[in-house]
């Protein structure tokens, strides 16, 4: 089997850390239902010798010891190769939403457990886990790049993900942080103009170039050329479907089982009677079992054109289906988690940070109460 297709083949990867015999046993079926592979360990120590030795999609943690449970979420971060694993924390009412994601969580369920409400939950997260582990896949390809700042050099690529590139410069002579880029990919008629900032530099004229801005043209056609390299991809989980709640000029609040964690970027579709309508976003509250919040990404012309009809589309029909797909943890935005700002002075937005912490019914009393004073 071919190296990337060996990779797509593995089966997903959980480590799970309780010593609740119910609740392993609960997590044990659903997530074999799920095709997710457990380990179970039921000290922290052990979990966190797992941790700097192998690669998993998820650290599942219960919170019997929150000083432990935190201990393990950031031994986790640090590990290289566990880095961008997502962490799912288990608490119990007194811990709440907020005990959990102050430990570092992505995301957070309340026990007691239940197969049909962990399944839910789960579902989302096993998306989000394929998509990430889509990301992280690198085709090795050499491409001509042309490299533009404050003077113009050749390079060629090393290898290509959909988050960036390692690259080799020829006669580079500046040290510029952030590059114009222009290349085009081998058997497809797409040329791409991007710009990207150096996340390593190595000898030999070597680097790592992360993306920044991709247009959602670029990125689809980034994803599908990718794909086309590997000989059987692994299909991707049915996009989640959502009732719209509550709706602004900058974000929505969705009502479904099977939210996406906190920070995850998400794809956004509608399909009304014309073509379907996309839109790009990002998850800022997430209530298991409820539903969550999304703030529009509207950085670019293009952006702020696709938010536009989607808006126009849901408020011509409120009780349209939207179909949500994740597209991968924000790592910026769960670097700086606790510093979020909203950019926007929309209320729902201004809301979404406001009130992070309340439980779903609370959020929801005081979303209603906003409307009614937006009304007034």
């Amino acid at each position: 089997m071919a190296p990337r297709q060996a990779f797509l083949a593995m089966t997903l990867k959980s480590l799970l850390l309780s010593s609740d015999d119910k609740t392993v046993r609960v997590l044990r079926r659903v997530l074999s239902d799920l095709e997710i592979g457990v380990e179970h360990c039921s000290n922290s120590d052990d979990v966190v010798r797992r941790i700097t030795r192998r690669r998993f999609e998820a650290i599942i943690v219960d919170c019997c010891d929150p000083q432990a449970s935190g201990d393990v979420l950031r031994a986790a971060k640090a590990a290289p190769v566990n880095k961008r694993a997502l962490s799912i924390v288990l608490v119990e009412s007194q811990v709440g939403l907020k005990g959990g994601f102050d430990m570092g969580a992505h995301f957070v369920l309340h026990k007691p457990l239940t197969v049909e409400r962990a399944k839910s939950s789960f579902r989302a997260v096993r998306a989000l886990m394929k998509r990430e582990r889509r990301l992280q896949l690198r085709v090795p390809v050499q491409i001509p790049l042309e490299c533009i700042g404050t003077s113009r050099y050749q390079a060629k690529t090393l290898d290509v993900c959909e988050g960036g590139m390692a690259i080799e410069f020829k006669g580079r002579r500046s040290k510029e942080s952030v590059l114009r880029f222009r290349f085009e990919l081998p058997g497809s008629a797409d040329k791409f103009e991007v710009w990207g900032e150096m996340a390593w530099e190595g000898s030999a004229d070597r680097a790592g170039v992360r993306f920044k801005d991709l247009t959602p043209d670029q990125h689809s056609a980034l994803r599908n050329w990718l794909s086309s390299q590997v000989p059987d991809p692994e299909p991707e989980d049915p996009p989640v479907a959502c009732r719209l709640n509550n709706l602004s000029m900058a974000g929505c609040y969705l009502s479904t089982a099977s939210p996406f964690p906190k920070s995850t970027r998400v794809i956004l579709s509608v399909r009304p009677a014309g073509p379907e309508i996309r839109a790009t976003g990002i998850v800022r509250i997430t209530h298991a079992e409820f539903g969550m919040g999304v703030e529009f990404l509207q950085s670019s012309p293009a952006e702020k054109d696709q938010v536009r009809e989607m808006i126009e589309a849901l408020r011509l029909s409120e009780s349209i289906e939207i179909f949500v797909e994740p597209d991968g943890l924000d790592t910026a935005a769960l670097d700086n988690a606790s510093a979020f700002v909203p950019s926007t002075d929309d209320p729902l937005v201004k809301l979404f940070h406001q009130k992070a912490d309340l439980p779903a019914d609370a959020f929801l009393q005081q979303m209603q109460l906003c409307q009614l004073q937006e009304s007034r």
